[in-house]
């Protein structure tokens, strides 16, 4: 019995140390955590690849996307251009050749009418993905479209060209009559008609304004050899005339021995400082592009410089005051008023109309003269000084101690820059813009036109036949092509 019951304890004693001893493997088993890192460390790495192949196809969609855009917008501003004599399908399919994008076919969409050419183009292409399809997505559609849209708005248009006596050298004139007529051509074209106007106002020492403005206005007219009208230094504030003011004509004589047509040192009268002849009075509301460049043809250098008049008599062309003038020349259509423009110039607030002055000018201010009133006060004396350069008479009639005492300098150089700059003011304050080109023109000159234009990038410095590019590029610009989309 004893011996049985030993042998029974020895085996129970190896059962519990077996069964104790397999548990403390299983636990060992249980609690290993070596191969669980290894997993987690590979199931992050998949992760991490798929997001950076993501974000590289995502950026390859992106590339394209902003190509094909790009090449759209600069297709549809092209074909939209209203000089682009090409089929609007033709002109977006050729950017698209020629920026190496022959995979796709655009759909192109235009539209024209009177003044306007709409043109909208819109394209798709597929890009194959190389690491989204590892999540299904096995290609990206892009799309790209854009409209552009050329429309001519209501423009007036003053054109302000200096014919001074000085644009005789440097073959000038001739230079200025192509850049001139260049500019009519561009800006009054048969899809503009109807909306584009222009006033027409060649100036020198003064601007002839023609018998019919002058009398719409209030003016103390005391002869018929010349209409100009006399400002005083505050209506250079203002860019409206003043329909209540009594205005004093222009005198009418030449002051020196000068003359395009007689040469020197004799008594000529043809530069007179108002001028005389019919082609160089202003031309109101036109869009008759034959007329317009048949005065540009005839204009000749003469007399002095004063920009400020030319300035001010464009300001106030463009000037709502001048409506009723304006309705009254249309409908008798003197100064070339054209009847289509009867109720313009328009309200400053209409958003509609662009308002808008091209102002030339070869020089600086010149000194500019009158008569004293003693010797200008009948129609004997305005007879006398019609027939007689003012100059040559006091220098063969007139003792010279007597001389300073029958005129006087009414503008000098510095006076008539403070009043070109203030109507230039004027007019940039209720919302014309102002374009200058300075044409051969001094560091001084240079300074004044800058100052008078709506901003640097708004003038022009230029020699030359360079005259005639700046006439072009003001008058694209003026036909603003816009991005609508």
């Amino acid at each position: 019995m004893t011996k049985t019951r030993c042998a029974s304890d020895r085996l129970k004693m190896a059962c519990q140390t077996a069964l104790c001893g397999g548990r403390s493997r299983l636990g060992r088993f249980h609690r290993e955590e070596d191969g669980v890192f290894i997993a987690f460390s590979m199931f992050i790495m998949v992760i991490i690849l798929m997001v950076a192949g993501i974000g590289v196809d995502t950026m390859r969609f992106e590339m394209e996307r902003t190509r094909l855009q790009n090449t759209v917008d600069r297709a549809v501003l092209a074909a939209a251009d209203l000089d682009q004599t090409l089929a609007p399908k033709a002109v977006v399919e050729d950017y698209f050749v020629k920026a190496g994008i022959t995979d796709v076919v655009p759909v192109v969409d235009p539209k024209t009418g009177v003044g306007y050419k709409s043109v909208n183009a819109t394209v798709q292409k597929t890009l194959n993905t190389q690491f989204m399809r590892m999540s299904g997505v096995d290609e990206l559609t892009i799309p790209a479209a854009a409209t552009a849209e050329e429309r001519i708005p209501k423009v007036e248009i003053s054109l302000v060209v200096d014919i001074s006596g000085s644009m005789n050298d440097n073959n000038r004139l001739p230079n200025l009559r192509e850049a001139a007529k260049t500019f009519v051509g561009a800006v009054l074209r048969p899809e503009t008609a109807g909306r584009v106007s222009l006033n027409f106002i060649p100036y020198s020492e003064h601007v002839n304004v023609g018998p019919e403005i002058m009398g719409l206005l209030n003016v103390n007219q005391v002869h018929n050899y010349s209409h100009c009208i006399e400002f005083d230094e505050s209506d250079f504030a203002s860019a409206a005339l003043n329909k209540t003011k009594l205005y004093q004509q222009m005198q009418h004589f030449q002051w020196n021995t000068y003359s395009i047509e007689s040469g020197y040192s004799q008594n000529t009268r043809f530069d007179t400082l108002c001028p005389r002849n019919s082609y160089e009075r202003v031309t109101v509301m036109s869009q008759s592009n034959s007329a317009l460049i048949s005065q540009i043809n005839a204009l000749k250098p003469r007399a002095g410089t004063q920009i400020q008049i030319g300035m001010k008599w464009a300001v106030a062309m463009l000037d709502p005051s001048f409506q009723s003038i304006n309705a009254a020349l249309s409908a008798s259509n003197v100064n070339k008023s054209d009847p289509a423009f009867s109720a313009r110039p328009a309200a400053y607030s209409d958003a509609k109309t662009l308002k808008t002055i091209v102002l030339m000018t070869d020089g600086e201010n010149s000194d500019s003269t009158r008569i004293n009133g003693s010797v200008y006060a009948t129609s004997s004396h305005y007879a006398h000084w019609n027939n007689f350069n003012f100059n040559y008479y006091l220098q063969n009639y007139v003792y010279s101690w007597q001389r300073p005492s029958w005129y006087y300098t009414k503008y000098y150089n510095s006076l008539g820059n403070n009043l070109l700059n203030q109507i230039c003011t004027a007019a940039k304050n209720n919302g014309i813009v102002i374009w200058t080109v300075g044409f051969e023109v001094t560091d001084t000159g240079d300074t004044v036109m800058r100052n008078c234009a709506s901003s640097p990038a708004h003038f022009f410095d230029v020699n030359g036949v360079e005259i005639t590019a700046a006439f072009q590029s003001i008058a694209r610009q003026i036909n603003q092509l816009k991005l609508t989309q």
